[in-house]
């Protein structure tokens, strides 16, 4: 192989490397709580997009922009499924894949799933925000410009991790335990963020806390009640025909970022229904993607 030849071969293969998705566990040691699924975890095809079901191990699949656009933002993003399943395809993958496009990070967290322990999925996404905050400098990312998203469930989850950044898991030593896990802002699609009965999602209220009906525990995962003036700014989007999660979850918890003067944008389409993701559909709601990216810098979160 000529000089010119080599030069040219090690120039495309630095950028593929650069440019290169990879996968690493949440928990290289083991993690500080277990859950019990029902069966192996499986990942599948339904309805067009990939699922997983079953998980018991956490994972973060990561989408690196190239250095030439790299904004130092990254977002963490966790798919939605009623705390029973994970969409990882259309509310995870595709969402990260355009996030890198855009010279964003996309960090798709595939949380462990409950299965009669609460704790699980927040313990994973808190500990998504400590990893990636201790990762910065190698990945790229300013660790003041990391934020979370979620979808439905995966809203929930996101919304947890910003209204319960301080929890940790009890008497278990957590890696990264001394780095914050605060998200800098929140990216919610159609998100369960209330447990009221008559506005909440309740499968996803079962699958999390179980058949109980003690306010007392369900309160605990009622997010519009815990927004304080640290709640991080937040991007919603939803559509007004949503009859799965009506949009008076993120209605409420709009109002209570207001009542702390929290910058906050929100989107209600006319149509879209539940569930859209990152859709190709041909729907007033599938431009919401340009919007969060204008609102990005509208925040000075990218240039």
């Amino acid at each position: 192989m000529n000089r010119i030849a080599l030069l040219l071969y090690l120039t495309i293969l630095s950028t593929s490397i650069m440019a290169q998705d990879f996968q690493l566990d949440l928990w290289a040691n083991g993690a500080p709580n277990k859950n019990n699924p029902p069966g192996e975890e499986d990942y599948y095809q339904e309805r067009g997009t990939y699922r997983y079901k079953n998980i018991s191990k956490a994972e973060l699949f990561i989408y690196q922009p190239s250095q030439e656009t790299n904004t130092g933002a990254a977002v963490i993003i966790c798919p939605g499924g009623g705390y029973w399943i994970e969409a990882i395809d259309h509310e995870g993958f595709r969402i990260a894949e355009y996030l890198k496009s855009q010279g964003i990070t996309g960090i798709v967290l595939k949380y462990r799933l409950p299965y009669g322990n609460s704790e699980i999925p927040l313990t994973d996404a808190l500990q998504a925000i400590r990893l990636t905050r201790s990762k910065s400098q190698e990945w790229g990312i300013d660790p003041q410009k990391i934020g979370i998203a979620g979808s439905s469930a995966g809203g929930h989850l996101a919304s947890t991790a910003g209204t319960h950044f301080d929890w940790a898991a009890p008497n278990t030593a957590i890696p990264f335990q001394e780095i914050s896990a605060r998200p800098d802002f929140m990216l919610l699609l159609y998100p369960v963020i209330s447990f009221k009965e008559g506005i909440g999602h309740m499968g996803s209220r079962k699958n999390l806390i179980g058949e109980t009906n003690d306010w007392s525990i369900a309160k605990q995962f009622s997010n519009e009640l815990w927004v304080t003036e640290n709640t991080p700014p937040t991007f919603f989007v939803l559509a007004d025909d949503d009859k799965a999660v009506i949009p008076e979850n993120s209605i409420a918890f709009y109002r209570a970022l207001k009542d702390y003067a929290i910058p906050a944008e929100l989107h209600i389409f006319a149509k879209g229904g539940h569930g859209f993701g990152m859709t190709d559909r041909d729907i007033p709601a599938a431009k919401w993607p340009a919007l969060f990216i204008d609102w990005l810098k509208s925040m000075a979160i990218i240039k």
